[in-house]
């Protein structure tokens, strides 16, 4: 039976439906918010348990459907490949609004997966995938603590507006979506323009209260046509092997986190464990996994007690000091611009390369068919950052998202096109790993766009807030998490930004929901240890370097008017190509008239826009050039004046004497001076090589001679005219 619900939200219906299509998924439900049409299934595989494992196996799918915007894809298969990085991204931010719904410790399998069927600009594919992702697992008997629901915010001025339209997000100061439950915040990502603490703190209570009455609409509906929640395998250490590791070695583990040193803290935790599976072992066979979770219990539960009654951090520092800063640039000598930046045992350096606009990345996504980037940030995680060795593989879903969050605390910062007419891809190559490594790379493609002499608009330095709470009111924020404090504390709460403003948020949580109350003090303590990071930075370089380097390619710029585009191209490309080999160069041509030229020196590049001036500007009569002789006629002489641009000399314009063959005085090849005596309305230009020569009379031209009026030959006598006539 089809059942259903619906509601108005942000001046567009919302409705979620279930019952019509997938219903051999354990949860399948149909959104529509406007015109975006999202199905959404969820399913649990109760024979998938895998032994041995210890996190719970959960699986998010964003499948990219070309159909949805009525497009083919334009793969040589003609059919949908691998996901694309928007996709990736989409299934990133439904994973990590739902993951802190789960039971820990299933150990089933769990997918879900979200298939837009239809898409519009102006209705986010984003929020109708995670409220059907919620609504699917809510129906479904798998375990869930929702619901969650997610909107987002753009602003106009100095009002908000929820869920605006793909292209009015894009003019927004800010690009915020926000993810709440009845506990409260659980997900944020932004992209903004250095926007105040203040705008995002009440930006983040707009749509919490945006979210309120949707996460009623979803509790009713899973009260009305939701199933029983089933009973799954969960592990579960047993209760003699948590007491027995607790009494043999709660005192070792506190003091492995005393003693301020991170490989010495994993070497004695590793093993504590291997000391308790060995001395268990005879009266538990096989309880390597048991004994591993309760020493891991033990190290969270007494990371958090210290930190919480002691302020006591295992590294030693206060809960707002940021780790020992280092930033280096030019670290590379023939990179275009390089950046070396430190925090304590986490380290990245970014290598800035400048292309041409041919370099740019032609983007495909639902809502953008198709697009081109210029700005593009590429984040690299190696075996070797973390002291492992395994096989080197693609970039993963950590990594297109580590990546795609440091671009977007950039993005807005990078000058426009027309100021800096350069494609710009940063890589940021992770040396050592010890928390919040995609901050890092934020500061240092900071250090390598200033270096590489991009004129960032502001500097821009990211940080990590986490956080330990045990109930409502007993917490403590801590600056500059490391990994330890990363796994076994609650929130990872990553911000960018300049002096001014925000750049970029990425809010994950283990917790059901977060008060605002909290975020906003979050968000004023990052504000300061962000400070004192660009503190370090400017201090090596305070400002973009004035000069590029000189192994990266020089742009400069004509404009020329858009009706004469095909004039500079030429028939096939010729004309083009033959002033790329002449001067050394590569040429890009925008649809608006901008001609963009890429070289290595500026004599070429110079040499290059001479030449497409004289092709575009109008001859006028009276010119003077010195032209080349590409074809004869018995009537005359084609002369080449500018590159793809020719004139006629008539055979009477030749010389002063009567001339009975053109080659008896031009030939092919031949440099000729001349003189432009008409261009008629067409364009055709007619040219005089005698205008230039003295007569052989010694008297002077006449009017009519000097511009060769009716295009004849500048001083022929009458009776030509009329001898021809008869």
């Amino acid at each position: 039976m089809i059942e259903s619900v619906e509601m108005e939200l942000a001046g567009r219906t919302l409705s979620i439906e279930t019952g019509r299509v997938a219903q051999q998924a354990d949860g399948a439900v149909v959104v529509r918010y406007g015109d975006t049409v999202v199905l959404v299934t969820a399913v649990i595989d109760e024979k998938s348990t895998r032994p041995g494992i210890d996190f719970l196996p959960l699986r998010v799918d964003f499948e990219e459907k070309m159909y949805a915007v009525g497009k083919i894809p334009g793969s040589f298969f003609r059919r949908e490949g691998r996901p694309g990085e928007d996709a990736t991204l989409t299934a990133r931010k439904i994973d990590h609004c739902i993951r802190p719904l789960f039971p820990q410790n299933l150990r089933c399998e769990v997918q879900v997966i979200a298939t837009p069927l239809s898409v519009s600009a102006d209705d986010s594919h984003d929020v109708a995938s995670l409220i059907g992702a919620s609504a699917a697992l809510g129906i479904s008997p798998i375990p869930f603590a929702g619901p969650v629901v997610a909107v987002e915010v753009g602003q106009t001025g100095d009002e908000l507006e929820i869920n605006p339209s793909f292209e009015r997000l894009g003019e927004s100061p800010l690009d915020l979506l926000v993810a709440t439950t009845p506990a409260g915040i659980i997900m944020i990502e932004l992209e903004a323009s250095q926007v105040p603490e203040e705008t995002l703190a009440r930006a983040l209570g707009a749509a919490q209260e945006a979210c309120q009455p949707v996460l009623e609409l979803l509790n009713e509906f899973c009260e009305r046509v939701g199933k029983s929640k089933g009973e799954y395998p969960m592990f579960v250490v047993p209760e003699e092997i948590s007491r027995l590791v607790a009494e043999k070695a709660e005192d070792r583990v506190v003091a492995a986190i005393k003693q301020a040193d991170r490989e010495r803290l994993w070497n004695d935790v590793d093993a504590i464990k291997s000391d308790l599976t060995e001395e268990l072992a005879e009266e538990y066979p096989d309880c390597q996994l048991e004994v591993n979770e309760s020493v891991e219990a033990l190290l969270k539960k007494n990371v958090r007690r210290l930190i919480l009654e002691e302020d006591f951090r295992a590294d030693g520092r206060g809960l707002t000091d940021v780790r020992p800063l280092s930033s280096e640039v030019g670290f590379l000598p023939r990179a275009h611009g390089s950046g070396l930046f430190s925090r304590g045992e986490t380290q990245v350096m970014t290598i800035a390369t400048l292309g041409a606009i041919r370099d740019q990345q032609l983007v495909r996504t639902l809502q953008e068919p198709e697009d081109f980037k210029r700005f593009m940030h590429h984040y690299n995680f190696p075996p070797y950052c973390t002291g492992e060795a395994r096989p080197l593989r693609g970039a993963g879903r950590r990594e297109i998202g580590h990546g795609a969050l440091a671009e977007k605390a950039l993005v807005r910062m990078i000058p426009d096109e027309v100021e800096f007419p350069y494609t710009i891809r940063l890589v940021s190559e992770v040396m050592e790993s010890n928390g919040s490594t995609s901050m890092a790379s934020v500061c240092g493609s900071t250090l390598a766009l200033m270096d590489a002499g991009v004129p960032i608009r502001a500097p821009v330095a990211g940080i990590s807030i986490g956080l330990i709470q045990e109930g409502a009111d007993r917490y403590k924020l801590l600056t500059d998490i490391q990994g330890l404090e990363d796994f076994k504390g609650d929130m990872d709460f990553k911000v960018a930004g300049t002096r001014t403003g925000v750049t970029a948020i990425q809010l994950d949580t283990k917790l059901p929901g977060l008060p605002l109350e909290l975020l906003v003090a979050a968000l004023e303590q990052a504000k300061v240890a962000r400070n004192e990071i660009l503190d370090d930075m400017l201090s090596v370089l305070p400002r973009p370097r004035q000069a590029l380097s000189p192994y990266a390619p020089r742009i400069f710029t004509v404009t020329v008017d858009k009706e004469k585009i095909g004039m500079v191209i030429g028939p096939g490309g010729k004309m083009i190509r033959k002033i790329e080999e002449e001067c050394d160069v590569d040429i890009d041509i925008e649809d608006d008239g901008t001609v963009y030229i890429i070289a290595h020196d500026a004599e070429g590049a110079d040499h290059a826009k001479q030449l497409i001036s004289d092709l575009v500007r109008d001859v006028e009569v009276g010119e003077v050039f010195t032209g080349k002789v590409v074809k004869t006629m018995p009537f005359g002489a084609f002369c080449e004046i500018a590159p793809g641009k020719e004139g006629l000399i008539h055979i009477s314009q030749l010389a002063w004497d009567h001339t009975e063959r053109t080659e008896d005085v031009v030939k092919v090849g031949d440099e000729v001076k001349v003189k432009v005596v008409e261009v008629d309305p067409s364009g055709k230009v007619r040219l005089s090589r005698k205008a230039l020569l003295p007569r052989p009379d010694g008297g002077r031209r006449g009017e009519g001679e000097e511009r060769g009026e009716g295009g004849r030959g500048a001083g022929s006598r009458p009776y030509f005219r009329n001898k021809r006539r008869h």
